[in-house]
């Protein structure tokens, strides 16, 4: 199953004090791939998109998802959007988004399954806040869509 994150307003690119050590610190954010955060774009980036694909399979009547790019458990699966300072040294992780499966509308979670399109969920990357939107996300915080 193909899925696509299509990620807007990133804190970076408000003014502002956050906005600019967020920038100075030289943060990134990704989509998570086992332990690993890759394709990872600037704070002060225009946007962001990840495509990746999951497998999905049939569980007693209803869809399980998995794969590198899955965490949790069954019946509680999820997607990591990471945030952190990208250094010398490597990736620094301070903050986390949760994309949860069971959030996506059974339908279509069901058409991407059967090859009907692409998944997409879009989700404005900046918290009330000003800064990197983290936490658990629920619906309209990401809406879900079969493209």
């Amino acid at each position: 199953m193909r899925i696509r994150i299509d990620g807007s307003d990133l804190p970076g690119r408000r003014p502002g004090a956050e906005a600019d050590a967020l920038r100075l610190g030289n943060v990134h954010v990704g989509v998570q791939r086992k332990v690993e955060v890759v394709d990872q774009v600037p704070a002060d980036g225009a946007s962001a998109t990840w495509s990746f694909e999951v497998s999905s399979r049939e569980i007693d009547g209803a869809l399980d998802v998995g794969g590198p790019w899955v965490h949790g458990r069954p019946g509680a699966r999820f997607l990591y959007l990471s945030w952190g300072a990208v250094t010398q040294d490597g990736f620094a992780m301070f903050r986390r988004a949760k994309l949860m499966f069971t959030d996506v509308p059974t339908e279509l979670l069901r058409a991407a399954h059967e090859g009907n399109g692409t998944l997409v969920g879009r989700i404005g990357l900046t918290d009330a806040a000003g800064g990197p939107i983290c936490a658990r996300l629920h619906p309209p915080a990401v809406a879900w869509a079969v493209e």
